[in-house]
């Protein structure tokens, strides 16, 4: 096996990136990877925002993040029924890199959210950015003149570069 072959030892390689089947999940194609899905703004949404994640990421072979892209987007979908003002909110999820995913969720609130407890001081809600914060290689929050995307992106180390 020589220095020149495009082969990478205990690690896998990234399946290249390309134009996903539309028909492999219920929402639509955003652009070169990318899916999103607009769903109304309950909390059942986030069953339907997991499977998004789980199907986007099988088909482009990123498996090691189902687990922890899953929690995450169950927050931000979590968040976005408890501070957005309208019916619907709409779930992204794109591959930035070949080992990178970024999932978000838009909504038409401009609260800008922050770690810690939940601003009434109830010890149970609050928390769900710490858990973001951990599982999630960096986060952050995209303002628009109408809303909001707050967005996490988590690696898979496991593959080469």
């Amino acid at each position: 096996m020589g220095d020149d072959e495009d082969t990478c030892v205990g690690k896998r390689l990234a399946p290249p990136i390309g134009v996903l089947a539309a028909e492999a999940v219920t929402s639509r194609p955003t652009g070169p990877p990318a899916y999103s899905q607009t769903l109304p703004r309950e909390a059942r949404s986030a069953a339907v925002a997991r499977r998004l994640v789980r199907t986007a990421l099988t088909l482009w072979g990123l498996d090691l993040l189902i687990e922890n892209a899953s929690l995450v987007i169950t927050e931000l979908v979590s968040n976005a029924v408890d501070h957005s003002r309208l019916q619907a909110i709409r779930v992204i999820v794109s591959r930035p890199s070949a080992y990178e995913v970024r999932v978000g969720v838009v909504d038409r609130s401009r609260t800008v959210p922050t770690l810690g407890a939940d601003s009434d001081g109830d010890e149970i809600r609050g928390r769900g950015l710490l858990l973001v914060d951990t599982l999630a290689d960096r986060w952050g929050t995209e303002l628009y003149r109408w809303g909001k995307q707050v967005w996490a992106e988590l690696k898979d180390e496991g593959f080469c570069e």
